[in-house]
């Protein structure tokens, strides 16, 4: 799993409450995080791959909230990776590790693997908080016609630089002056909990915001497209609704136990003696969610794939070929096939073109369509019932 508590493993004066969990039943730890790991990393290839029975279709254009979906899964079946694999090095050489706890030591190879996999893993779930933080804001431009594929570039400087920035930045104060000698004391290690934490907290509060301020303007952009708000249109904004509330409940799930575990390991470490009676519960609630983060943080792909795509199948299509893929529109080409004048226009003169008004119902049809792609079956309904997915 993903925990900042990994890096300050590396430091020979690791604090006590570090040591707590991580010396607690650590075979046990290492093989909940293999198998977790390795069934949401097989399930989460299993769900992007084409399956048998779907149509053949034409290709429609990628999308850039698409490309950040596609994006998140590949962050998460690479941190997924690096826990198998770390984990599998944990398990498999114990004596190789225990180097580690060694202060005046000359082999640097386990501190070279502790900080090397930790910070992979760290890295790309930190990449993935902000892909998901980019996905929101894609999803409320895209409504309101700011965004594009385009856009897609800002999104991965943004994502990877900051990722980067606070990642390497966070591991320096960690490791000052130096891994063999790192400095006692929990306020070095704020810093690197602080730029560990900030773009799941951010997730956490920003999105909630930016997925709510989308469905509204989807409600209104829904009312405008036919000047009316039919039962279609109520079932397709709901369709959007219920799939943001997914991706944010999937995200609570998996992460709420590492904000759980973090506050109670850093009142343990304000204590003088965390072994004290008193703290025996905490100490206890501690390591349970501690074993609760190895199986729920290696997860996230695989529930990811079912809030953004829901169940694909088990039958698997190995036969490349040009076909529409499972995140893709349902619904692009019906759109391209099928322009239309819209009846209602914001335009001070609405007899000007007609290709004005053709090209401004595309650019609804397409936001909307950003917004409910991937789901292959009540999106896939809801689309082709609705007016807007109909000639006129």
């Amino acid at each position: 799993m993903a925990s900042p508590r990994l890096e300050t493993y590396c430091c020979p004066n690791r604090d006590a409450a570090t040591q707590l969990v991580l010396s607690f039943q650590p075979d046990v730890f290492c093989g909940v995080c293999i198998g977790s790991a390795s069934i949401s990393v097989l399930l989460t290839i299993l769900q992007l791959l084409p399956k048998k029975g779907q149509s053949p279709r034409k290709m429609p254009k990628a999308s850039s909230s698409s490309t950040i979906l596609l994006l998140i899964s590949v962050c998460d079946i690479l941190g997924g990776l690096g826990i198998i694999f770390r984990s599998s090095v944990w398990l498999g050489f114990p004596g190789f590790i225990a180097n580690i706890s060694v202060v005046n030591r000359t082999d640097l190879w386990p501190s070279a693997f502790c900080v090397g996999s930790a910070m992979w893993i760290q890295l790309l779930y930190s990449a993935g908080f902000w892909w998901l933080f980019c996905y929101a804001v894609d999803s409320y431009l895209v409504v309101r016609r700011s965004a594009g594929l385009s856009t897609i570039v800002l999104y991965h400087m943004m994502t990877w630089g900051l990722a980067v920035m606070l990642c390497v930045e966070g591991v320096a104060l960690l490791y000052y002056p130096s891994l063999s000698s790192c400095e006692d004391g929990l306020e070095h290690a704020v810093p690197h909990y602080i730029t560990t934490y900030a773009p799941l907290l951010l997730v956490l509060v920003v999105n909630p915001i930016l997925f709510r301020r989308t469905v509204s303007a989807v409600a209104s952009l829904l009312k405008g497209r036919q000047g009316i708000y039919t039962e279609n249109e109520r079932r397709l904004g709901t369709e959007i609704q219920i799939r943001f509330f997914k991706i944010m409940l999937v995200f609570i799930i998996c992460w709420s136990s590492n904000i759980i575990n973090e506050s109670l390991l850093f009142y343990l470490e304000m204590q003088p003696d965390i072994n004290e009676m008193p703290l025996k519960n905490i100490r206890s609630a501690a390591l349970i969610t501690w074993i609760i983060m190895g199986i729920l943080n290696p997860m996230q792909g695989f529930l990811f794939t079912l809030a953004f795509y829901g169940w694909t199948g088990w039958r698997v299509d190995l036969k490349w070929q040009k076909r529409e893929i499972p995140w893709e529109s349902m619904s692009s080409s019906t759109v391209g096939e099928n322009a239309y004048p819209s009846p209602v226009n914001y335009q001070s003169n609405i007899h000007d073109s007609k290709k004005i008004s053709t090209t401004d119902s595309q650019q609804t049809d397409e936001a909307i369509s950003m917004l409910s792609e991937g789901n292959t079956s009540g999106d896939d309904r809801v689309n082709r019932s609705s007016p807007i997915y109909q000639g006129w």
